[in-house]
């Protein structure tokens, strides 16, 4: 060491090292938005104030503390999506949002309750055709990393990514059939749920490579379509990466009717559940009477596939300050 040098503190080294992965982040970011405009992609930036947070049962939204539309009040959103399918219903065909999003009660390594969500729908593009968009995007992203210690498990990203439907990996890793795991995604819940994190998701991640699980029980199809020709299941995917849940994308359910039936559904489970009931967005369903194109969507964890990206054992590591530092 020489003469009046010092070596850095603890906390200085882990400072740099936040640093580096800022800037980390920085260039990801640059190579996503390259990807998505040399394929004629148009950004777009909408509301984070909304008069209606989505309705999903397993997501709980933050509500602003005074009216913000008429005598109702404002949320933050959970995702970008009913307004970015009003821009698809106003005419623009490939929309792509880099946001941030709000959900409460997320906290921990793969979880903030401030993070950033990656969302793009494309018209004409079904299930299938937007999980070969998702891989190749992922792919060109992770491509150079060698180590995804989030990950919890080695993935090879460049080898060509499995796709399982949710009832296969069911009878493969909880040992039931696809009968048996219809009857728990629609009457206990909370086995199914406990199924899949229990032995579905360890199973998936002992593949060693990324996988698409898709066609899920109809009773969770969220905003997805029925499956034309089996509508027990829906056109939805998740993107897995190890043990990382990465994406949870969709063929787009386009009918107004059949959405507010469940819209209205899901509002009688939270309540029922003793949850927030959030109304329903009367001008999203508008959209879908004005003609929604058929469509896919996919809304991806940007910070979790930057954490994969640049190594990092949590998705604080690549955040400016997540929500434990402030």
């Amino acid at each position: 060491m020489t003469a009046g040098s010092r070596r850095p503190t603890p906390e200085e080294r882990g400072v740099s090292s936040r640093h580096d992965k800022l800037r980390g982040r920085a260039r990801l970011l640059e190579r996503l938005r390259r990807f998505f405009v040399t394929s004629d992609y148009l950004e777009v930036e909408t509301p984070i104030l909304v008069p209606s947070p989505g309705l999903d049962l397993h997501l709980d939204a933050f509500t602003t503390a005074s009216p913000h539309f008429g005598a109702a009040p404002g949320y933050l959103i959970t995702s970008p999506e009913y307004q970015m399918k009003r821009l698809l219903a106003e005419g623009l065909p490939r929309i792509f949002q880099i946001v941030r999003c709000f959900r409460r009660g997320e906290r921990g390594h793969r979880h903030n309750p401030e993070f950033t969500m990656l969302e793009w729908y494309r018209a004409g593009a079904t299930m299938e055709s937007l999980m070969a968009e998702t891989e190749t995007l992922v792919r060109s992203l992770l491509s150079e990393a060698t180590d995804m210690p989030l990950a919890g498990a080695a993935c090879d990203v460049t080898q060509p990514f499995r796709r399982m439907t949710v009832a296969e990996a069911f009878t493969r890793w909880a040992e039931i059939d696809e009968a048996e795991t219809l009857r728990l995604a629609t009457e206990d819940e909370d086995r199914y749920f406990f199924l899949l994190v229990d032995r579905v998701e360890p199973g998936l991640s002992r593949l060693g490579v990324p996988v698409f699980l898709h066609d899920y029980p109809a009773s969770q199809a969220s905003l997805a379509r029925r499956r034309p020709g089996d509508p027990r299941f829906a056109e939805r995917f998740e993107l897995y990466v190890g043990e990382v849940e990465l994406c949870n994308g969709f063929g787009e359910l386009t009918d107004p009717a059949e959405q507010r039936r469940r819209l209205l559904a899901d509002q009688a489970a939270r309540r029922e559940r003793g949850l927030p009931v959030y109304p329903v967005d009367e001008r999203f369903l508008a959209a879908l009477e004005s003609g929604l194109p058929a469509c896919a969507g996919n809304a991806l964890g940007l910070d979790r596939l930057v954490a994969l990206a640049l190594g990092a054992e949590g998705i604080e590591e690549v955040m400016a300050f997540a929500v434990d530092t402030l």
